[in-house]
């Protein structure tokens, strides 16, 4: 049994089409939905970035039944952990028992625009831990002073918070985040259905917590033209290696996927209309462990795919998975102290 949620992609649309969808999704059937969190689109064709707290306040009025996750919120330096804090419980209060914080360690194209520089991979795991464990003494409603190895919090008390905190689920790619993820946050989230990172996550904690995956998919009448369109609109997801997290610009993830081919592409996107095959790879993260997916549709055929949702593709998860509604996690309301 699954959930199953869709992907609004800020890379890709303007808000006022992010609550179009939203909308429909819900109608559609859909189980929950997620949103990204960026400063930058991947590449200028994607052509959008709109500010996230402000679309999830018109997701809050458009929206009625879904859990809403960001997907995810960096809360480590392009936004102070306190701010990010403040938002999130404003965000809380307005989708009550339906906010989850989902939060990662970022990327470069993000982070590095108020000029921070862009730290080792284990130094932003460890920016990460003292961001969650600092927003969650904040949701407590107490006056918070501390004086961490990377912020600083002096004489901070959110005033607006909802009636629990919001959970956190935590992004990993590999097993020290999935432990972090195990040690800090309610639900694990990730983009590869790996078994591993779920053990590891289950190891520090986390068993009986949710696991979200992503699946990235480009529907269309077409495969080879489904293919085509993925390249056009979302090549960064064959960028090679680590450049994914350490390119600075969108023309630099440009140059980069000039050495991406449409195959390239489809390796990594379900393109096509078969449902069998989008079924086939959420099959593969169920497997893993993984209790939630939720599905990135790549590209201007929103509308198209979420009706093509509707009558082909949810009814054949339901056939041949089994369907079940999201959890929100409880919020974890005790932090302890930062190391």
């Amino acid at each position: 049994m699954v959930a199953i949620g869709f992907t609004l992609s800020s890379e890709e649309h303007g808000p006022g089409d992010l609550l179009l969808y939203g909308r429909i999704a819900e109608e559609v059937g859909f189980d929950f939905l997620t949103i990204s969190d960026h400063f930058h689109p991947w590449t200028s064709r994607q052509g959008q970035s709109p500010l996230v707290w402000s679309v999830l306040g018109g997701l809050s009025v458009k929206t009625e039944r879904l859990p809403i996750m960001t997907a995810v919120t960096c809360p480590t330096m392009r936004m102070h952990p306190a701010i990010v804090a403040q938002a999130a419980a404003t965000t809380a209060s307005l989708l009550p028992d339906r906010f989850v914080f989902g939060v990662g360690t970022g990327e470069n194209l993000n982070e590095h625009v108020v000029g921070l520089g862009w730290p080792h991979p284990q130094e932003r795991l460890d920016m990460l831990e003292e961001a969650i464990l600092l927003m969650r003494r904040l949701w407590t409603g107490e006056l918070v002073s501390e004086w961490t190895d990377h912020y600083t919090v002096d004489r901070a008390r959110l005033y607006t918070l909802p009636e629990t905190p919001p959970p956190v689920a935590v992004a990993a790619s590999s097993p020290a985040a999935a432990d972090l993820a195990g040690r800090t946050g309610d639900a694990l989230i990730s983009t590869a259905p790996q078994r591993e990172l779920v053990e590891s996550f289950h190891a520090a904690g986390g068993e009986g917590k949710p696991a979200y995956g992503q699946l990235t998919v480009c529907y269309g009448p077409d495969e080879e033209k489904a293919a085509d369109e993925a390249l056009e609109w979302w090549p960064n997801t064959s960028v090679p290696g680590e450049l994914g997290v350490e390119l600075v610009e969108p023309q630099q993830f440009e140059d980069a996927a000039q050495l991406v081919s449409a195959a390239d592409v489809a390796e990594k996107v379900v393109c096509g209309p078969e449902a069998k095959a989008v079924v086939e790879k959420i099959g593969g993260f169920t497997d893993a462990g993984f209790d939630h997916v939720f599905i990135h549709q790549v590209g201007p055929r929103q509308e198209e795919f979420l009706g093509w949702a509707k009558t082909d593709l949810l009814p054949a998860i339901d056939d041949q998975l089994g369907r079940t509604a999201a959890s929100v996690p409880p919020g974890t309301s005790a932090p302890s102290e930062p190391r």
